[in-house]
C-alpha cells in the first residue's frame, strides 16, 4: 500500500536557494526574505541527533516571514527521522528534506548524506517513515551518483525505489559525488555536470517534481531549465549575489509587488538588527549575510568594509548599518 505522505503540488515553487552550510541559518533567510517573498528558502542541514537532543528553537527557530521554508535534515534511522517530522510539522515548516548529497567526512562518518545513494532501500524506509509520523511533505536532495555508482540507471533505480516509498519531490544535484579523494568543495565543481541525466529523470517520471540544482549563476539559466524540469534550484549563487533574486517573484511567480533597491533591502534590516542585537547577538552573526549586497555596484567596497572593520566592535548595533548606508549613497551620488 502507497504511504500515506502528504502530497506536493508539482511545480508550486519553481526556484529555490540551496540549503548550505554555516550559510542559510535564520538570519540570511530574513535578510533573503528583504529581497524575494515567495522563493522556497531551506535551513542549513541539521542531523537528526542534534534535533532530538538539542536546544531546538536555537537549531530550528525560524520568523512566520521566512516561510516557504523547508527543513533539510542530515540522518539514516527512521525512528529518528520521523521524529524528526514531527517536530518540523508541529513548529510550522513547510516540507521536510532529507539529505542524500553531502560528501563531507563528517556526514559519512555518521552515515547519511551522499553514501545513502549505495542503500536505497535504506532511504526509502526512512522517507516512509518520515511520512507517516506527520502531515508534512517529505522530499529527498541527492546526487545523479556516488563513487562508481553513477550510471543514469542507478540513480533511476534509487529515484523509483524512494517513488514507491512515497517521495515525490526528488532535488537532483547534477554532479556525482566522490566520498574519497576530493573535499566537498572539490565535489562541487570537478566531477561534470550532467543536466541531461535530470531532464531524463523528468521524462520518465512526469508525475513526480524533479527539481535540478548545479551550477546556475543567473535567473535566465534556472527559466531555461523550466522547459524540462519542475523547479530549479540555485546555490552558491544566491550568496555571492543575493540581489540576483530581486525580480524571482516576479519572474517566477507573477507578483506584482515592487522591487525593493538594495539600500532599501538594507534599511529593512535595521529593526531585525535592533530585536537581535537587543538580545544579545553579536552584529556581525547578522551582517556577515549582508556583505555581497552591492555585489557589483558602485559602493560595494566601501560597504564590505565598513561592515567588515565595524560588525565585531563591542556593542555594535545597527548604527553600523546606517552608517554603511550613508557611504555608500554618497558613491551613489
Amino acid at each position: 500500500m502507497q504511504p500515506a505522505i502528504a502530497q506536493y503540488p508539482i511545480a508550486q515553487y519553481p526556484i529555490s536557494i540551496a540549503p548550505m552550510m554555516d550559510r542559510t541559518d535564520r538570519h540570511y533567510r530574513y535578510f533573503m526574505r528583504q529581497i524575494t517573498k515567495q522563493t522556497l528558502l531551506y535551513t542549513e542541514m541539521v542531523t537528526s541527533a542534534a534535533i532530538k537532543h538539542g536546544d531546538k528553537d536555537y537549531l530550528l527557530g525560524f520568523s512566520a516571514l521566512e516561510k516557504p521554508l523547508v527543513l533539510q535534515v542530515g540522518g539514516d534511522l527512521p525512528q529518528d527521522l520521523a521524529e524528526c517530522a514531527r517536530i518540523a510539522a508541529t513548529m510550522g515548516y513547510d516540507e521536510i528534506n532529507l539529505n542524500v548529497g553531502c560528501p563531507s567526512d563528517r556526514v559519512q562518518s555518521g552515515n547519511f548524506g551522499a553514501c545513502l545513494m549505495k542503500t536505497p532501500d535504506q532511504v526509502a524506509r526512512c522517507i516512509e517513515a518520515m511520512g507517516r509520523a506527520a502531515p508534512i511533505a517529505v522530499s529527498v536532495k541527492h546526487r545523479i551518483g556516488v563513487d562508481e555508482l553513477d550510471s543514469y540507471e542507478h540513480m533511476r533505480n534509487f529515484v523509483q525505489i524512494l517513488a514507491s516509498a512515497g517521495c515525490q519531490k526528488f532535488t537532483v544535484h547534477a554532479r556525482k559525488a566522490w566520498l574519497q579523494g576530493l573535499s566537498p568543495k572539490d565535489n562541487r565543481e570537478i566531477p561534470p555536470l550532467r543536466y541531461g541525466d535530470v531532464h531524463q529523470l523528468k521524462q520518465e517520471f512526469p508525475h513526480l517534481l524533479i527539481e535540478i540544482n548545479g551550477g546556475f549563476t543567473d535567473l535566465e539559466q534556472a527559466q531555461a531549465q523550466l522547459n524540462y524540469v519542475d523547479a530549479v534550484m540555485i546555490g552558491r549563487a544566491a550568496y555571492d549575489n543575493p540581489y540576483l533574486f530581486a525580480t524571482s517573484d516576479r519572474q517566477f511567480y507573477g507578483s506584482s509587488h515592487s522591487i525593493p533597491s538594495r539600500l532599501e533591502v538594507a534599511a529593512a534590516m535595521i529593526p531585525y538588527i535592533d530585536h537581535w542585537t537587543a538580545k544579545g547577538l553579536k552584529l556581525h552573526k547578522i551582517t556577515r549575510h549582508m556583505l555581497q549586497l552591492f555585489h557589483g555596484q558602485a559602493g560595494s567596497r566601501i560597504w564590505k568594509r565598513m561592515l567588515t572593520d565595524n560588525s565585531c566592535k563591542a556593542g555594535a548595533d545597527s548604527a553600523v548599518i546606517e552608517e554603511a548606508i550613508a557611504a555608500v549613497r554618497l558613491c551613489l551620488g
